[in-house]
């Protein structure tokens, strides 16, 4: 299944505001990309580009993406640890734009099989019901939309704070005032507190139904964890802090935190993801399973590596709720309320409308 031309899209998603610690999105900026080969079977891929967090743009993805193209022309696409390592070996990190050539070659690899990625992966077909995030904003909206929630069925809302540790504590008051004790909430700060601001907090909040509290510091804080572990009522999940399995396995033997979020943007794909649920699972750690701004291509991704996997327990898989204003994909993965509903077709199953992609800058390698 030698590769003959890469097809790289820049795949721009207007959006509605959405304020998290490090900043405020207005387009999901995205790159999409469509590997062919010499069988006639094509490969699809996503990623989302998130500076603030990895370190990569959409242009500098694109810009990437290119090289990366003309290093696979000619080669077995169905040698996926080859080909991956090609581009460890071609420049270090850049882990986002990996990973929509990783998944690429999954599709692939999946289409070549003839079963749907989860089936590929060893996985069964299992629930999956997402959370709803809410951004930053004062007190008073956040309970508002909180309330929102709960109306359109939302069983379990993430809140994101991160901004003034007093003010996220009101935050989550005010919103546990509208909302009551049965919904479950999950916080995640981004990194957005020191040491000092996070222990004030995760105590404070410590009364209310939460699940879990998402990056407190920033990752060069990572020795101070099992310290704020110790501390915290509310359990912790790694997310930043842990791109590799030899991250996880770091903050784990630390006691550093109680869960890891897995994103394929942090993992460079499915291939570094597996190792890391590997690892969480030899240590019984239990897993999310998170993303950035994808649209409902990389979702599905997301969505038939989760079904493969029995210690991800967590679905933090809203990433075309958050104000996306337009769909440009078609099949994959569905929304039924807040479960998602997988496709079988084989490989990931999903692909960009070509009406959407012809008014997307684009390159073909």
């Amino acid at each position: 299944m030698v590769i003959t031309k890469t097809e790289i899209y820049k795949l721009s998603i207007p959006m509605h505001p959405f304020t998290i610690a490090t900043g405020t999105m207005h387009y999901a900026q995205n790159i999409f990309i469509r590997v062919h080969t010499d069988r006639g079977l094509v490969g699809v891929g996503e990623c989302s580009a998130f500076p603030m967090i990895v370190g990569e743009t959409q242009a500098t993805c694109f810009a990437m993406a290119q090289d990366f193209a003309s290093l696979w022309n000619g080669k077995d696409a169905s040698q996926i640890e080859s080909r991956m390592n090609e581009l460890h070996d071609y420049t270090a990190f850049n882990s986002t734009i990996k990973s929509a050539f990783d998944m690429a070659l999954y599709d692939l690899a999946a289409k070549a099989a003839q079963q749907p990625l989860y089936k590929f992966l060893g996985g069964k077909k299992k629930e999956l019901e997402t959370d709803l995030t809410i951004g930053i904003d004062t007190p008073e909206k956040m309970a508002k939309t909180a309330s929102d929630f709960v109306q359109k069925g939302v069983r379990i809302i993430k809140v994101k704070l991160g901004k003034e540790a007093t003010q996220d504590v009101k935050r989550i008051q005010r919103i546990s005032e509208a909302i009551g004790s049965d919904i479950a909430l999950r916080i995640d700060a981004n990194q957005g507190w020191n040491f000092d601001e996070a222990v004030y907090a995760l105590q404070a909040m410590g009364a209310f139904n939460i699940q879990f509290c998402e990056q407190p510091m920033r990752h060069w804080h990572d020795d101070r964890l099992p310290s704020l572990k110790k501390l915290s009522p509310i359990k912790i999940m790694a997310d930043e802090s842990v791109f590799d399995h030899y991250d996880a396995k770091r903050l784990i033997i630390a006691e550093a935190c109680d869960y890891i979020n897995i994103k394929f943007a942090k993992s460079g794909g499915i291939m570094e993801a597996i190792k890391i649920n590997e690892v969480c699972e030899q240590y019984h750690t239990a897993c999310m399973m998170g993303g950035m701004l994808e649209s409902r291509v990389a979702l599905t991704a997301f969505a038939h590596f989760a079904t493969a996997c029995d210690n991800i327990g967590f679905y933090d898989m809203d990433t075309c709720l958050l104000g996306h204003t337009t769909d440009p994909v078609t099949g994959g993965v569905r929304y039924n309320g807040f479960f998602l509903e997988l496709p079988d077709t084989p490989g990931i199953g999903a692909d960009v409308d070509e009406k959407f992609l012809q008014k997307c800058e684009s390159v073909i390698i």
